[in-house]
């Protein structure tokens, strides 16, 4: 079945992907910074209990297990792939996943809430992935009694996430408001309306090959349908500045920028060892050249799903084989090699 991030929707040019998140806790049991090992391991098995539910009810195929006895590599890819945050992975205790098929519904357990639903959809589409977070969520809510209050909403471990307990994200490729050294200026202008932009993988990460995460701080006093509204004002707004800027850019230096693009094609297409790190700026850069039509290839390509399978967890389980640095550069340039269309 199709991964979500094979997918390509509205504004992907600029707008990677949507995506909702929902924190819920159970009522009977202590939040996860004062759980003890012995409820984590219940509650675990409790919450994995619902996969079956879930299949029978959405009609699509689930899988669940214990994110702690996964290989290090698969544990990995997950969080590449933004199945699972890099929060799970440092928790010691019991923790867990139900994943749909397709990856578009993911469901941690034992993260810094008991249950974190997330929805993500290609392209900008955050009602799509409301939706099905929503339906996931109230599927969940029949066979748990969630820790609710009447004044303050859903509770949960950090207060900003108390009330609808939602967040939702974009992610979005901007390599012009980067390149112009306007992302700084963003960032603060942003955090003035309660948003704030991140890394690629979300709170103390940092951004890889352009891609950043823009998303509501506060859920507190607001409904979910306010949230999402707010966010697609500020994020039309973003895609209007990066727009500008990439004309800007095409306007003032088209030789050198043209020169750029076909450059990291040329390293990408014939390069006999890439870092993860080379690999992203220069798929960065090709990608923008794509989507400004300066580069003519024989293929469509998905270069963001490129940029998935060649980071260092998706590569190894890809191969099938655990691989020292040196071993993994030298797969990933043949990989690329082999992925990447001709020229015209």
């Amino acid at each position: 079945m199709p991964k979500w991030y094979k997918e390509t929707g509205k504004n992907s040019d600029v707008v990677i992907s949507s995506r909702i998140r929902l924190a819920r806790n159970l009522k009977e049991y202590p939040f996860s910074s004062k759980i003890t090992k012995e409820q984590a391991l219940e509650l675990v098995e409790r919450l994995k209990g619902a996969t079956p539910v879930l299949e029978v009810k959405e009609e699509k195929k689930y899988f669940s297990c214990n994110v702690d006895i996964l290989s290090d590599a698969e544990k990995t890819a997950m969080v590449e792939r933004h199945i699972i945050s890099p929060l799970l992975l440092a928790r010691e205790q019991s923790t867990g996943l139900i994943l749909s098929e397709d990856e578009r519904i993911s469901i941690m357990l034992n993260e810094e809430d008991h249950i974190r639903i997330q929805s993500i959809t290609g392209g900008m589409n955050i009602m799509g992935a409301f939706t099905e977070a929503n339906a996931a969520d109230d599927i969940a809510s029949e066979l748990f009694e969630y820790a609710y209050h009447e004044k303050y909403g859903y509770l949960t471990s950090c207060p900003t996430n108390v009330g609808t307990g939602l967040r939702a994200s974009y992610m979005m490729f901007l390599p012009a408001l980067n390149v112009t050294g306007k992302i700084t200026k963003l960032a603060e202008e942003l955090s003035q309306y309660g948003i704030v932009l991140r890394g690629t993988y979300g709170e103390a990460s940092k951004s890889v090959g352009n891609l950043y995460q823009i998303s509501n701080q506060k859920t507190l006093g607001s409904t979910e349908r306010e949230i999402i509204e707010s966010l697609n004002r500020i994020v039309e707004q973003v895609m209007k500045q990066e727009r500008r800027y990439r004309e800007y850019i095409l306007t003032h230096s088209y030789d050198e920028f043209e020169d750029k693009v076909h450059r990291s094609y040329g390293v990408l297409k014939y390069a006999k060892q890439l870092s993860s790190a080379d690999a992203m700026t220069l798929l960065s850069q090709v990608k923008l050249g794509f989507d400004l039509e300066l580069l003519n290839l024989k293929e469509d390509c998905n270069v963001h799903e490129l940029m998935m399978e060649i980071q260092p967890g998706n590569l190894q389980c890809i191969l099938d084989k655990n691989m020292g640095s040196g071993q993994r550069d030298r797969f990933r340039a043949e990989y690329i090699r082999e992925k990447l269309p001709d020229m015209v």
